[in-house]
C-alpha cells in the first residue's frame, strides 16, 4: 500500500469500514511508514480531544434576536408587553408573530429572561401546597375579632340603629322578593290594576273598595227578598190556550207591518230615482 492509498483509507479505517484484507494492509503500512504512523496517531488524538471537549452551542435564538433588533427595531417588544403576554404564552394562546417577538425579547432582556421560569415554578409550588392541609391556629378567630372590632366578644358589639332598621326591613321584604313568591306578587298586582280600572269609579283603591261594598250590599238585598212562585196548574182549565183566531190576527198584523216596510222602501227608491 502506498502513502496516498493510506490517506484515502484513513477515514474508513477509523470507522471500521475496511475489509479484512484491506485492514491488514493498512496496519502493515502504518508500522513500516513512520510518516503515516504519525499521521494516524495525530488524527486519533484529535478525535479523542474533540470528543472530550465541551463544545459550546451557538446561541441561535440570541443571534436571531440581535439581528432582528438591528434591522427592524420597530418590532421589538417592551418589558411591559412581555409581562402582559406571559400568561397567554404559558397557555399557548399567543399568535405566531407575537410568539416570536416574545421569545426574542426573552433572549435579549436580562430582566425578563428568568421571569417565565420563576412563574412556572411558582405555579407548581401553588399546586403542591393546595393538597397540604394547614391547621388553623386556635387563637386566630380571637385575633381577627380584636383587630377588626376591638374585642373578642362579638355579642357585646351592637350594630347602629339605621343598620338594624335596614336589616329588619330586609327580613320583611325577603319573602316578597324571593323567586317563589314573585309569581303570586305579579298576579296580585295585575288584579289590583284591573279592578281599579274597571270596578273603581275614580281609578283608586278606595273607590274599588267602595264599589265592592256596594256590590256586596246589592247581592245581599237580592238574596233576602221573598220570591213569588206562581202556582202550578192543576187542571186543563187553568192552562192558557191560544185560539186559532188569535193566531190568524197575529199573522195578519205581521204581514201588514212587513208590507208597510216594503212600501216605504220602494217609495224611497222612487224618490231617489227622481
Amino acid at each position: 500500500m502506498f502513502c496516498s492509498e493510506f490517506e484515502d483509507c484513513l477515514t474508513d479505517y477509523l470507522d471500521g469500514a475496511l475489509s479484512t484484507e484491506a485492514n491488514r494492509d493498512f496496519a502493515a503500512h502504518a508500522l513500516r511508514c513512520p510518516v503515516c504512523h504519525d499521521l494516524l496517531n495525530e488524527v486519533k488524538n484529535t478525535l479523542q480531544s474533540c470528543a472530550a471537549a465541551d463544545i459550546p452551542v451557538p446561541p441561535i435564538a440570541e443571534l436571531e434576536a440581535r439581528i432582528m433588533r438591528s434591522t427592524v427595531p420597530q418590532f421589538e417588544m417592551t418589558c411591559e408587553d412581555f409581562e402582559n403576554y406571559l400568561t397567554d404564552y404559558l397557555d399557548g394562546f399567543l399568535p405566531a408573530p407575537l410568539f416570536h417577538r416574545w421569545e426574542r425579547h426573552a433572549a435579549l432582556c436580562q430582566h425578563c429572561t428568568d421571569l417565565p421560569g420563576q412563574v412556572v415554578r411558582s405555579i407548581g409550588a401553588c399546586y403542591t401546597y393546595i393538597n397540604i392541609e394547614q391547621s388553623v391556629p386556635e387563637t386566630l378567630h380571637d385575633r381577627i375579632l380584636q383587630a377588626t372590632i376591638g374585642t373578642t366578644h362579638a355579642k357585646e358589639i351592637k350594630a347602629p340603629l339605621n343598620a338594624r332598621i335596614a336589616e329588619w326591613l330586609r327580613g320583611l321584604l325577603d319573602p316578597i322578593v324571593s323567586p317563589q313568591f314573585a309569581t303570586v306578587a305579579s298576579m296580585l298586582l295585575l288584579a289590583v290594576l284591573v279592578l281599579t280600572n274597571t270596578v273603581s269609579a275614580d281609578g283608586s283603591i278606595s273607590g274599588m273598595y267602595r264599589s265592592t261594598v256596594r256590590l256586596a250590599e246589592q247581592t245581599y238585598e237580592q238574596n233576602i227578598k221573598p220570591r213569588v212562585v206562581s202556582p202550578m196548574p192543576t187542571t186543563l182549565d187553568d192552562v192558557p190556550i191560544r185560539t186559532i183566531v188569535e193566531d190568524e190576527k197575529l199573522s195578519e198584523e205581521l204581514k201588514k207591518s212587513e208590507k208597510e216596510k216594503q212600501d216605504k222602501k220602494e217609495q224611497k227608491q222612487d224618490e231617489q230615482k227622481k
